[in-house]
């Protein structure tokens, strides 16, 4: 990991495209040393959004493949594309605001899942909701893993954490953005597992349907409780959150009776927009 990564907190940005995400090298861990070595010389990481796999890294002298026959890699084009808008300056300064990737391959991942996009959606109540063209660094995990947001909520949640801190409340981020792809790698973990989809929905929602996928929801707790449980209900960061958190812009998205068939879930909370 490159010793710097927290200089970044306030500039990094994902590029995204359908299939492939385009990191700051920095921010990445090396999974071999002859990816180390690699990573350590890079500015970009050409990573695939389906099972995180590097696939190519960007030093000065040029685009360096960690994967045989990158050419055939699917998305690679678009990727490859998103580069060169990177090398030809245009995401240098303020950038626009994030546009919205197209819903690609949405069908088939419902359908892997036995799901039907049109029965799900009327059923849960849930919007489809799209992937961001770009996001930026909010910070870190707990587990010290990059936090990526849209700008705005990237923004409103550091800004809610310090907040809090000054009242005493330790808040820490569990998960932001989610891509499609990667909620579909929840199900396909879960099902392995035993569980039934049916089982799985009602705690995560289906691949396209997750709030997490627009970077504007993050799962939010606490120092010493567990993760994405119940009981987090009972922390003082969760009262502090019922009282402060819409002042901040967020709002809990599935309370209890909620009419989407998730269950209670106080972690979880979405940005809409600064009051």
């Amino acid at each position: 990991m490159h010793p710097s990564r927290s200089a970044f907190a306030l500039h990094a940005r994902l590029l995204n495209s359908a299939g492939i995400e385009l990191w700051p090298a920095p921010l990445l861990r090396a999974r071999a040393s002859a990816d180390a070595r690699i990573l350590a010389r890079a500015h970009t990481v050409l990573r695939r959004k389906r099972d995180g796999r590097y696939l190519a890294a960007v030093l000065d002298q040029g685009l360096w493949p960690l994967v045989p026959r990158l050419a055939r890699e699917a998305g690679i084009g678009p990727a490859l594309d998103l580069l060169d808008q990177q090398h030809a300056g245009l995401w240098r300064g303020p950038p626009p605001a994030p546009g919205e990737l197209p819903l690609e391959r949405l069908h088939e991942r419902l359908q892997a899942l036995g799901l039907d996009q049109a029965e799900y959606a009327g059923r849960s109540g849930l919007a489809l909701v799209a992937e961001p063209q770009w996001l930026a660094l909010a910070g870190f995990d707990r587990w010290r893993r990059p936090l990526w947001l849209r700008p705005g909520a990237a923004r409103a949640w550091r800004a809610m954490q310090r907040a809090a801190a000054l009242d005493g409340v330790a808040l820490d981020a569990i998960s932001g953005y989610r891509s499609h792809d990667y909620q579909l790698g929840i199900f396909e973990r879960k099902l392995a597992r035993g569980q039934s989809v049916a089982q799985i929905l009602q705690v995560n929602a289906a691949p396209g349907f997750s709030e997490h996928h627009g970077g504007d929801a993050l799962d939010i707790g606490t120092p010493g409780d567990r993760p994405a449980e119940e009981s987090f209900e009972a922390t003082a960061a969760f009262a502090w959150l019922g009282e402060y958190a819409g002042r901040h812009g967020f709002g809990l998205s599935y309370p209890r009776g909620n009419p989407h068939g998730i269950v209670y879930e106080p972690w979880h909370w979405r940005f809409h927009a600064a009051p």
